[in-house]
């Protein structure tokens, strides 16, 4: 997963935002819209890659990781705030670690593509975060 993160993170750097007054009391990392936001994605992502029927929706993702941006930037996050975020090793490793234990509270068993076939298919029939990110 580490790979999804790096390329879901680098295309969060990536994507435009208006940068807005330095305002923001707190870390980027304790947003939580953003912080859920990046491992929702990721999520997704995961289980696209462990289940050959599941498919990422990308340009959904894609815009909705630059809301994400723009949601840092109106609360006064300037770009280089949010690229020293998506850039910080230690903050990948640990939404990495977030999206697996959250995969495996919901029942995706690594090395068991079933597991992750149904826990897409249920996340999209309840269309949660992660199943609106799947097809």
């Amino acid at each position: 997963m580490k790979k999804a993160t790096i390329l879901i993170l680098s295309i969060l750097a990536a994507t435009a935002g208006f940068a807005g007054s330095i305002s923001a009391q707190t870390a980027l990392k304790d947003v939580q819209r953003v912080r859920d936001g990046i491992i929702h994605v990721g999520m997704a992502y995961e289980i696209s890659r462990k289940c050959d029927s599941l498919r990422p929706r990308t340009l959904r993702g894609l815009t909705f990781l630059n809301s994400l941006k723009n949601h840092a930037s109106e609360l006064g996050f300037s770009d280089d705030q949010i690229d020293a975020y998506v850039n910080d090793d230690a903050e990948k490793d640990r939404l990495e670690g977030i999206a697996r234990a959250q995969l495996a509270s919901m029942g995706a068993i690594p090395g068991d593509e079933a597991s992750y076939c149904a826990l897409g298919r249920a996340q999209i029939a309840a269309n949660t975060r992660v199943g609106w990110l799947l097809r």
